[in-house]
């Protein structure tokens, strides 16, 4: 993966700004200390091989809508030839929240993912759209809104899940990939990239 030399649709400035609630391995931030923009530290992260921090970081760094489209890529891809049932229905909510954030696609994304339990991809990109905005309480309940950073985390357990559960041995390569979606999607593409 070459050197990002942009990252348009994240609006911050600074790294350390987008990592305040993001838990980082300490090399990760050694990263910070020279106060980077959002790119730089990217590729520091890239370059060190640092790719579930990466992961985060991106995750933290795109506006709710993209990231969730980042989860429900890379849990696309690792969807088996047969899945179970529910996994491609909790991948299906979520994208239909991502081409339409309404308050009733963001509960079934809630829905969606309950039924597939959390120990796939799949499950964890419709979290990530549930989070993304409301209450996390049952609809005729006070609102409970999510925290900021809950999309973020589900998108990066998504990402992460996505890159181990099948050939853990290509992780990296993996990794790597997603990375380049999500820089994709950060840019304004729509991260349908092909792996190779």
């Amino acid at each position: 993966m070459a050197d990002l030399v942009s990252l348009n649709k994240v609006l911050i400035p600074k790294a350390a700004v987008i990592c305040q609630d993001i838990q980082l391995d300490q090399q990760a931030l050694k990263c910070l200390e020279s106060d980077p923009g959002p790119v730089e530290f990217l590729n520091a992260l890239i370059t060190r091989q640092l790719y579930p921090d990466a992961v985060r970081f991106l995750a933290r760094a795109l506006p709710k809508r993209e990231a969730v489209w980042w989860a429900c890529l890379s849990a696309r891809s690792s969807l088996a030839d047969n899945p179970a049932q529910n996994l491609p229905q909790a991948l299906e909510a979520a994208e239909a929240w991502v081409y339409k954030p309404t308050e009733p696609h963001r509960r079934q994304a809630n829905v969606a993912a309950q039924i597939a339990s959390f120990e796939n991809p799949a499950a964890w990109a419709a979290m990530a759209a549930f989070w993304s905005d409301g209450s996390m309480a049952p609809e005729d309940a006070p609102v409970v809104p999510p925290a900021e950073s809950l999309t973020a985390k589900a998108v990066a357990g998504a990402v992460m899940l996505a890159a181990v559960q099948n050939q853990p041995e290509k992780a990296n390569d993996k990794y790597l990939f997603f990375l380049e979606q999500g820089a994709d999607i950060a840019n304004g593409g729509n991260g349908r990239l092909w792996p190779g």
